[in-house]
């Protein structure tokens, strides 16, 4: 009997989304407001929290999440706390408190959103990251 090949299939995932670090003292629904009135954003609380999972599909953490989809520019824009309950969503950047994620974008520069950001009164910090440099970018799939 001839023995049977097994073949695995990897699949990358595809990390397409801009990574803003925001670091601020105020809470989540505060630094929402305070992004949405300087950059004329419309971010609002989503209903479920983001939560991670472990490979048995437990959760392990569950954070909250504002979301704005922006039907002129198709840029979706998620707003993410990392750290809850000691837990953080990127453990890579634990001085890090908020997370922007900006997804499909094709035409709004994520220079411009940093210099933005900077500007309002409840942000102390804006960091541009790569998503391909952080193990727990794979985590954040947006559907």
């Amino acid at each position: 009997m001839a023995k049977r090949k097994k073949y695995t299939l990897e699949l990358e995932p595809e990390l397409d989304f801009n990574m803003i670090g925001i670091c601020s003292h105020h809470s989540d629904y505060r630094l929402a407001w305070g992004i949405n009135q300087h950059l004329g954003l419309h971010l609002i609380k989503c209903e479920e929290n983001f939560e991670l999972m472990n490979k048995k599909g437990e959760v392990i953490s569950s954070h909250s999440m504002y979301i704005f989809q922006d039907e002129d520019d198709r840029v979706d824009y998620y707003l993410i706390k990392n750290k809850h309950q000691g837990k953080y969503a990127v453990p890579e950047n634990t001085s890090i408190d908020f997370f922007l994620f900006l997804c499909n974008n094709h035409i709004v520069d994520p220079a411009e959103i940093i210099k933005q950001l900077k500007e309002v009164n409840s942000i102390q910090g804006a960091y541009a990251f790569q998503p391909e440099e952080l193990n727990s970018a794979e985590n954040f799939v947006f559907s």
